[in-house]
């Protein structure tokens, strides 16, 4: 087994090696400062007899923690969400560093990192929604089956990359496709490359839903009403829709399948 103490450099070498050059394996926010950090907090986690999963079940929690406060339509909650959700990136980074430097990478590690981010992120926007409603103390409403609604079509869109794997493994293939991503149909491939461009999907994601939620709560106490709220809602629950349709017809015509 690897040292316990070992230089940042040698961490970084050892445990992020091929992650964060491939931008569909690492979020930007890890790529821009998360990844950055979080050797300085697996060095001291080695040292311990804190398990990968365990800190994969601690992301979970705090990603949970993080969609309650969501639905509180206050502005501290949405603060206090936000900054968690950075804490719930971190546990995501370490948690695998740590699997690696001590060579405990598995595939239930793997299994319950990924559960995990659909559950949390599926939460976030169930919270969404009851936020968008006025909160738990308020009557249910149609917001808040809006909000369950989009977090549907969010776990739908996850289940549509984690589903190219499954379905090459199935096929007997590579795990990581060798062809081109791009869809052989013009339109899709067109549309493909402004979204490139213009990450639109990436609003449903729990790093940006939660720097969003900070933005509408804070219209919202100027305005005195949840309309910005609403408004972001009714965006989710688009763009969740459109993945969930475009994403699969992207996949079906690309080289991802053979």
């Amino acid at each position: 087994m690897p040292t316990s103490k070992p230089s940042i450099d040698e961490l970084r070498r050892v445990t992020q090696a091929g992650i964060v050059e491939r931008r569909s394996a690492e979020h930007w926010a890890g790529r821009l400062y998360m990844r950055p950090l979080s050797p300085y907090v697996t060095r001291q986690l080695i040292r311990t007899k804190v398990s990968p999963d365990a800190l994969t079940l601690a992301m979970i929690v705090v990603g949970l923690i993080s969609a309650g406060l969501v639905a509180v339509p206050a502005l501290w909650s949405a603060v206090v969400a936000a900054l968690l959700v950075q804490l719930y990136l971190l546990l995501d980074c370490v948690d695998g560093e740590v699997a690696r430097w001590t060579q405990r990478t598995s595939a239930a590690g793997v299994y319950l990192d990924r559960l995990g981010h659909h559950v949390v992120e599926a939460a976030i926007v169930v919270g969404l929604g009851v936020r968008a409603g006025g909160g738990l103390s308020s009557e249910p409403s149609w917001w808040y089956v809006l909000g369950a609604f989009a977090a549907l079509l969010v776990v739908i869109g996850k289940l549509e990359s984690d589903l190219v794997t499954v379905a090459r493994a199935g096929a007997g293939l590579p795990a990581d496709a060798q062809t081109d991503p791009s869809s052989r149909v013009r339109g899709i491939r067109s549309m493909r490359q402004i979204v490139a461009v213009v990450p639109i999907h990436r609003l449903v994601g729990a790093i940006e839903i939660s720097l969003a939620v900070v933005i509408v709560a804070t219209i919202d106490l100027v305005r005195t009403d949840l309309l910005a709220t609403r408004s972001l809602l009714g965006a989710v629950a688009v763009i969740s829709a459109v993945v969930a349709v475009g994403h699969p017809l992207t996949i079906l015509t690309s080289g991802r399948l053979r």
